[in-house]
């Protein structure tokens, strides 16, 4: 007899919002919040998510929506998802949690996302200096694949995956979490920069009630009060995993997650349909509303055993992940190279970050000269399936990094020739990207021999 169905867990109407929801969603983590679900180990089950803003961000003209996100909301996560073994005994603190993605993809009617650059006063993303205003593009899905009519001439496969996946915290580990944060953010660099060049929001986003969904807790009750004020935002990665933004953990793809509280509290959410490695934009993944179906597996004092704490205690781990057997094949690829010097020719030591965004203001001014706008580029390569690398990271001063794009994905030859660029009208790349005007004053960063 054929195995069943896979259990839907946590269902969404996305007619509903966040908060109206039969299953109350969170975007914090904390060890409180309560479970909404169960499952069994070896259980086959599914979830369903809303994109990470919620259903703020429409299919229309306008990227309004963008730049007036409120992001204390971000990340609607689905559950937490309790998870007991064949017995019914719950996972316990210490133990590994393996969970396997069988299936995901967007939800049925729902076939299109978005992906976009925050105003530099909202948010804004790894090169908010050079693009600082709030842009949009919308994408449609054929199947495995996805076009824009904001990106013409560009149309490749998703390799879609869950951005945030994780586990609760205990509350010795929120409070790591919440001290160390808060002393860089009180204590750390107060500039604009990071690395110096990369100019960016704050050092850390620390808790805050404004925005704060907290599943079943009761808003406006003195225990919704406390928790708000303790839960950590799911904004960065953490030993729990959480927002790790990992393009390739799609079908067939296993993760291991530390368990530390009982029941392990499994939650998910942030559905992409394909992201670059880096997820550049910040919003630079195809958002979209979606599914998994899944699997766990409860390994009993698996942290112990399989993971080696970097840090002071036995909670400073992180989690381990095995990659799927899916992904789009690609056999040629255009690579971008960049050193830590930035756009004023000062050399900085070893600097990843530095170099990887040379990488990437190279290929969008290389891009720019077939027919594309850089605002274009910028959102392609923060959603299609580039990879980046640190090549180098040994060699003083340069630290090496590299992006590689697809040849394929675009409907024109975009490799160097002996000829000229190819000119005239057949490549000219409109409509541009939805865009709203930039109305902070930091400064903006120019490079001197950039194209126009």
């Amino acid at each position: 007899m054929a195995p069943p169905s896979p259990r839907v867990v946590v269902k969404v109407d996305l007619n509903k919002k966040p908060w109206q929801q039969n299953q109350p969603l969170h975007n914090r983590w904390h060890p409180e919040i309560p479970p909404v679900a169960e499952v069994k180990a070896g259980e086959f089950f599914r979830v369903e998510m809303i994109d990470a803003m919620g259903g703020v961000v429409k299919d229309n003209g306008s990227a309004s929506d963008i730049k007036n996100a409120d992001l204390t909301t971000t990340h609607h996560l689905s559950g937490p998802i309790r998870v007991v073994d064949e017995e019914g005994v719950a996972a316990k603190p210490g133990d590994l949690l393996a969970i396997e993605i069988c299936n995901l993809g967007p939800l049925p009617g729902d076939e299109w996302g978005y992906t976009a650059s925050f105003d530099r006063e909202n948010g804004g993303g790894f090169l908010n200096d050079h693009f600082p205003c709030a842009t949009k593009a919308i994408w449609y899905f054929e199947g495995i694949y996805a076009y824009s009519p904001q990106i013409p001439g560009v149309r490749f496969p998703g390799l879609t995956h869950p951005g945030v996946i994780g586990t609760a915290p205990s509350m010795e580990l929120l409070t790591i979490w919440n001290e160390r944060e808060r002393k860089l953010e009180e204590t750390g660099l107060k500039s604009q920069t990071l690395c110096e060049v990369v100019h960016q929001r704050p050092l850390a986003t620390l808790p805050t009630t404004k925005g704060c969904l907290l599943g079943n807790i009761e808003e406006g009750t003195s225990e919704w009060e406390r928790v708000a004020n303790e839960a950590a935002r799911t904004i960065p990665g953490r030993e729990n995993g959480g927002n790790c933004d990992i393009k390739n953990l799609s079908r067939g793809s296993k993760i291991y997650l530390p368990v530390f509280v009982e029941g392990a509290n499994l939650s998910t959410g942030d559905m992409h349909f394909s992201q670059g490695d880096g997820e550049i934009s910040f919003c630079g993944a195809i958002e979209m509303s979606g599914f998994l179906e899944l699997k766990c597996e409860i390994i009993r004092n698996g942290m112990k055993e399989y993971l080696t704490p970097m840090g002071p205690t036995p909670l400073h781990v992180n989690p381990i992940f095995e990659i799927g057997p899916v992904e789009p094949r690609f056999s040629e690829w255009l690579v971008f190279e960049g050193i830590s010097v930035d756009e004023t020719g000062r050399q900085h030591y070893l600097d990843a970050t530095v170099a990887y965004k040379r990488a990437v203001l190279n290929a969008i001014d290389y891009l720019f000269k077939f027919g594309y706008s850089k605002e274009q580029v910028y959102l392609l390569l923060s959603c299609c399936p580039c990879e980046g690398r640190i090549s180098g990271i040994v060699d003083s001063p340069n630290a090496v990094a590299t992006l590689a794009i697809p040849t394929a994905i675009f409907d024109q030859d975009i490799r160097p020739k002996t000829r000229n660029v190819p000119v005239g009208p057949q490549i000219v790349r409109k409509p541009d990207v939805l865009k709203c005007t930039y109305d902070g004053k930091l400064p903006i960063t120019k490079n001197p021999s950039s194209s126009t």
